[in-house]
């Protein structure tokens, strides 16, 4: 989506300098705020008002770094330089000051906002029916995305995090609901009312790639009521019947499966795939704009051609986790020898930087080729032309089988689905463990939150109790040189009646006047 000058005058208007910490929390009463007198009136202000739900999604600290740093607490990668706020996260020792994950629960208030002045002010506008339903679709989607990702991550069954809609959103004080599946009943309600007005996403071309559409509401819907799941055993009926209607909606969302398991899984990460028949949802990147994830991952310094910052590199234990003969392991790490092209040579891959001796290799595509072909010239906003997965079919597949395995239910259709795709055999009875497995190989490195599943499943406690491993090369620049296995980062502490949630921001906590979660 192009950010037109409507948009921009939209996104400043609304964001105007807040006069009150409660109008800091949601951005509730700006400066310059958007009257009827001024907005709100034509095609052209609506369709504004709907591109800047989007503008945060492509912000370095929410789908840059921001969230991964939370991800980057499980035991499928460490923090691959020296960051002592990166650190307290991992090891669960954060005060929510720090800065590396400090802005994403407020920034989320803020699209809630935009989402709330959609939803309040559309519905009275004099434009076509048609944009009007795509348009009140998108910020239902929105909002409920945005819940996704903060109610899950801060609340729990003592306390949600504070809902904020078109009612009360002039209030000063947003208590924080009972529990979290308060949120929960919220998503379920917006993410169906999007589902109803929303069209599929075939229905969308050109600069309107991107936008919220039919099957990305029901997929979230699918994954909101595994997360519900914890709480209430039904919602596993409910997270199968969404992801049947997302296979069912008649948009052929579908693997991408040409019967070449060494390619195919490949494919997926690849910027003529950024539209393919497995996309859900995704940041829309470019070279100027768009997660800067590409970059984070990449080598540090990449070998002296181009600015990675090498961030959350592989542990030896996921390495270890995949299959004999699994080409997903090839196309989601690299090894030392590994061959792969960068910026137009042949290379085989070593590092001096890696703690682990791996680099994730899901993002690498973009590199292929010389820099003015897909890369940000600016290695310090280091933006690709690869648009960086949230939600894949295959995660909607996998949801659908743990659903079904939690019902008593065969899982095996789903699961082997993406075990086909990888040219893997079949399995029968599968089992939640089997379940387990195909989720952390096929979705690692991914925004599917590997930390967030060892949560939900009550196994995080006893994964982290366990240090990660890597490779020592004796020889770091040598791409065949011999190596040993090192302990990269300690065992650590993972209270489940603590750490299940992260701390909220402080300045947060007081901006709204809620208390922080319990134990932090």
């Amino acid at each position: 989506m192009k950010r037109t000058y409507a948009t921009l005058l939209f996104t400043s208007l609304l964001l105007g300098v807040a006069t009150s910490c409660q109008d800091e929390f949601t951005d509730l009463t700006p400066q310059g705020t958007i009257t009827d007198a001024n907005f709100w009136k034509t095609d052209a202000d609506a369709v504004a008002a709907s591109n800047a739900l989007y503008t945060y999604m492509r912000d370095d600290d929410m789908f840059g770094r921001g969230f991964f740093w939370l991800i980057n607490a499980s035991d499928d990668m460490v923090t691959g330089r020296v960051r002592a706020t990166a650190a307290n996260v991992r090891n669960f020792t954060a005060t929510g000051n720090e800065g590396d994950t400090n802005k994403m629960y407020g920034y989320s208030y803020r699209v809630i906002r935009r989402c709330n002045e959609i939803l309040k002010n559309v519905p009275g506008m004099s434009i076509s029916e048609s944009l009007k339903n795509r348009v009140l679709g998108e910020a239902y989607f929105m909002r409920a995305f945005t819940y996704f990702h903060i109610a899950t991550r801060y609340g729990d069954q003592r306390a949600g995090v504070p809902i904020v809609t078109v009612d009360n959103m002039d209030q000063n004080e947003f208590p924080r609901p009972a529990s979290v599946v308060e949120n929960y009943q919220l998503m379920e309600q917006d993410f169906k009312k999007a589902a109803e007005l929303l069209p599929l996403v075939t229905a969308y071309s050109g600069a309107d790639l991107g936008r919220a559409h039919k099957d990305a509401a029901m997929a979230y819907l699918t994954k909101t009521y595994a997360f519900w799941a914890q709480y209430d055993k039904s919602k596993w009926a409910e997270a199968e019947k969404a992801a049947d209607a997302v296979a069912n909606s008649g948009s052929g969302r579908a693997l991408l499966n040409t019967g070449q398991p060494q390619q195919d899984f490949h494919s997926v990460f690849t910027i003529p795939n950024n539209w393919s028949s497995e996309y859900i949802w995704s940041v829309v990147s470019g070279k100027q704009d768009g997660s800067i994830l590409p970059g984070v991952l990449l080598e540090n310094k990449g070998w002296g051609q181009y600015n990675g910052w090498g961030y959350f590199q592989p542990t030896l234990e996921l390495y270890q986790e995949f299959e004999a003969n699994d080409p997903r392991l090839k196309a989601t790490i690299l090894t030392f020898g590994d061959e792969f092209t960068y910026l137009g040579a042949t290379k085989r891959y070593s590092s001096t930087n890696s703690l682990t001796g791996f680099q994730f290799s899901k993002y690498m595509q973009p590199y292929e080729t010389p820099v003015a072909a897909h890369l940000n010239a600016n290695g310090d906003k280091p933006t690709t032309d690869l648009n960086v997965p949230l939600m894949r079919y295959a995660e909607v597949l996998l949801l659908k089988a743990e659903a079904q395995i939690m019902q008593g239910k065969s899982g095996d259709a789903a699961l082997n689905a993406v075990r086909s795709r990888a040219g893997l055999a079949p399995k029968t009875g599968a089992t939640l463990a089997d379940l387990k497995h195909e989720r952390r190989v096929e979705l690692a490195g991914e925004f599917a939150d590997r930390h967030a599943d060892l949560v939900r499943w009550g196994d995080a406690q006893a994964a982290y109790a366990k240090p990660q491993h890597g490779r020592q090369y004796a020889d770091q620049s040598n791409p065949a040189s011999t190596y040993k296995v090192v302990e990269v980062w300690p065992a650590r502490t993972f209270n489940p009646a603590i750490h299940h949630v992260w701390p909220i921001p402080p300045t947060d906590l007081a901006n709204s006047k809620i208390a922080q979660n319990q134990g932090w």
